[in-house]
């Protein structure tokens, strides 16, 4: 891959050519064009990442608006995410934090334990 690079930096900067620290110019230039090249086949994507936020930007904006602080008091009176199952969403609507069992803590490993192999 590096080759092509090299022979398109060497086609489109022909003065880079005659460097003599290397080729750190070529390999430079090379990069430049790849970069530039990558940016364009992604920019079609990256307009419709932008079009979806913007589209998306007033619910998320009114969501934050009136559930934020209600969050935010239940983030405080939880200690200890770790002691909860998912959210469940009940066919009614309810959305339910079940608390793990003592058994059920017990099972799962302690992430900050060390694993012998």
């Amino acid at each position: 891959m590096v080759i092509p690079l090299v022979a398109a930096a060497t086609i489109a900067a022909p003065g880079a050519a005659q460097d003599t620290d290397g080729g750190f110019n070529l390999m430079e230039e090379g990069a430049k064009l790849f970069l530039r090249g990558l940016m364009e086949e992604m920019e079609p994507a990256l307009d419709e990442l932008q079009g979806l936020a913007e589209e998306m930007e007033p619910a998320l904006r009114d969501f934050a608006q009136t559930m934020g602080p209600h969050l935010r008091d239940l983030a405080r009176q939880v200690e200890d995410w770790t002691a909860y199952h998912p959210p469940e969403i009940l066919p009614n609507g309810d959305i339910i934090l079940r608390r793990k069992t003592d058994e059920e803590r017990a099972i799962e490993p302690d992430p900050e334990s060390e694993i012998e192999l």
